[in-house]
């Protein structure tokens, strides 16, 4: 028989559960995607009409110089851009623009929301491209999708970063478009360039829209690129502490063509997905987000931020 005070013990852990830190509950795997699935996410459509907007929900638009990239590039807020999708009407998109005429001229484009997230699924759609969007081709450009710490020291072993990394045009050693994830135990910067990670890699053109999915969860991340299995990482290489999501377009140091003619690349968004503390197969990340869309949801986060709140820095 259920007694009164097994209700409110069961109410209690209910309660308890909805705002807990992930793992309290215990970190269960969620497949299906609508009902179970309704507390602790992000989800943006970018359905923004100006920037103003699109910074009250806490996206920050880079604006400090440094790595990665082309020294001296300059990051600015004039690289993100919001409009309409030609192929959706009443879509939204974000555009991050990225340009180079030599080391000299260089732009560069990234967006940073707030350091609060580690375990569950992580999930954007985004359109790569291969070829320039004006100007000749050819640079190698790196497109992304991660989620980062910020690096306290060279070699800290306290540290957390994810990467999906499109090169269309090769670089770090591999020719031709190229297709990475890539977990991160530590790092060191230039001048003494130190990486400590796992990365795996396909060749293999990924020009067109593509939606990825990471699974962060039980010693393991877990990337998929339209419901395929790209890597499957883990160990010591396992996130660590709290990180933000980012999306950034930038050129490979000593990847860039010869000449001075202005060339232009363009990321497109059309929304990011992040679930805190569940597992959702990419069909079930796929179910979510139209789940979401169907009911008129543009943005929404119910992810918990740490008390105080950690510093968010856009800058790498």
């Amino acid at each position: 028989m259920t007694t009164p005070l097994t209700l409110l013990a069961a109410l209690a852990w209910a309660i308890l559960g909805c705002t807990s830190n992930i793992g309290t509950p215990p970190f269960m795997p969620a497949t299906r995607g609508t009902e179970k699935v309704t507390s602790r996410i992000l989800f943006d459509d970018f359905t923004y009409s100006t920037k103003a907007e699109l910074e009250r929900n806490r996206w920050i638009i880079r604006t400090e110089s440094g790595f990665p990239g082309v020294p001296g590039a300059i990051w600015s807020k004039d690289s993100v851009s919001l409009l309409d999708d030609p192929a959706r009407r009443g879509n939204r998109l974000l555009r991050m623009t990225s340009s180079t005429a030599g080391t000299s001229s260089t732009r560069q484009s990234q967006i940073c929301h707030e350091r609060k997230y580690l375990e569950g699924t992580y999930a954007a759609r985004v359109r790569f491209t291969d070829a320039s969007f004006s100007g000749p081709g050819g640079d190698q450009v790196v497109e992304t999708f991660y989620m980062i710490s910020p690096l306290k020291a060279p070699m800290d072993l306290d540290y957390s970063e994810l990467d999906f990394e499109y090169l269309p045009n090769g670089g770090w050693g591999h020719k031709g478009p190229t297709m990475f994830g890539t977990t991160w135990e530590t790092f060191s910067t230039e001048p003494n360039w130190k990486a400590d990670n796992e990365s795996t890699s396909e060749s293999i053109s990924m020009e067109g829209w593509r939606t990825l999915v990471l699974q962060v969860s039980g010693d393991r991340g877990r990337y998929y690129v339209d419901g395929k299995l790209l890597a499957d990482h883990g160990g010591r290489f396992y996130p660590e502490v709290l990180m933000s999501i980012n999306f950034n377009l930038w050129f490979v140091r000593n990847g860039l063509i010869p000449g001075s003619e202005l060339r232009t690349w363009v990321q497109d968004i059309d929304w990011v997905f992040h679930q805190a503390g569940a597992v959702l197969t990419p069909s079930a990340v796929e179910s979510e987000v139209a789940a979401l869309r169907s009911r008129n949801v543009k943005f929404r986060d119910t992810v918990p931020a740490p008390v105080p709140a950690l510093i968010s820095p856009c800058n790498f």
